[in-house]
């Protein structure tokens, strides 16, 4: 659906395309009437608030990848197991 309101926005290209090409950041009406508050400051806000994204999933991502082959394969038969007893033992 299309309305006919116009906003103002910030796309932000990704330093890691891999993840995504860029992110739309829609600025409030009011951010740029404020005193102090220049263009050249939201767009380091909204550049900050995508590279924060980055870095969060990029460090999960470390944490996960560090538990090896075998861990991965116990937690995933444990996992079977508890959902076939639980369907064969409390349905």
């Amino acid at each position: 659906m299309v309305k006919g309101i116009t906003r103002q926005v910030i796309l932000v290209k990704s330093p890691d395309p891999r993840l995504f090409e860029e992110a739309i950041f829609i600025v409030k009406e009011e951010a740029l009437a404020r005193e102090g508050v220049s263009a050249d400051k939201v767009l380091q806000e909204a550049r900050q608030a995508a590279n924060g994204y980055l870095k969060q999933g990029k460090a999960w991502n470390r944490r996960l990848e560090r538990l090896p082959g075998p861990v991965w394969g116990t937690l995933g038969a444990a996992l079977a197991s508890m959902g076939w007893a639980v369907w064969l033992f409390l349905l």
